[in-house]
């Protein structure tokens, strides 16, 4: 499981990729341990960031900023296929601004995009270049 980063289909009768789950925990097949899904959004890889609880007398207390992350079906008009992400509101918000998944992932850069969206966007740069030879 680790490093498997694989885009999969959406299993037919849900809007799950085939072999996941809806829980945020489950147990890795190699190890046998819970591992838990990180909280970080699937295309900009916005993830949590510490701060401080500020009162009025100035007390600090340690915090944590939780990204506002959703769980959202996009659909890949390229690949012809639905992909279920867990990514932030500020993402949906720039990839309907950009005209679609396909066009975010064209528009993005690698660096500032996370592995699985990495690979999502190389699969479909080989497929519209395929498009456009034939």
């Amino acid at each position: 499981m680790n490093g498997d980063f694989s885009i999969r289909p959406l299993d037919p009768v849900g809007a799950l990729p085939i072999g996941c789950t809806q829980n945020p925990i489950w147990p890795d097949k190699e190890t046998k341990k819970v591992r838990r899904m990180s909280r970080s959004c699937e295309l900009t890889n916005k993830s949590v960031m510490s701060g401080n609880n500020v009162s009025h007398a100035k007390n600090r207390n340690k915090r944590r900023f939780l990204p506002n992350l959703c769980h959202v079906t996009l659909q890949s008009e390229a690949m012809g296929q639905s992909y279920r992400m867990r990514i932030s509101a500020h993402a949906l918000r720039s990839v309907e601004h950009r005209g679609g998944l396909d066009a975010f992932l064209a528009k993005a850069s690698d660096n500032e995009l996370s592995q699985r969206a990495r690979l999502l966007k190389k699969q479909i740069g080989k497929k519209l270049a395929e498009q456009a030879t034939a």
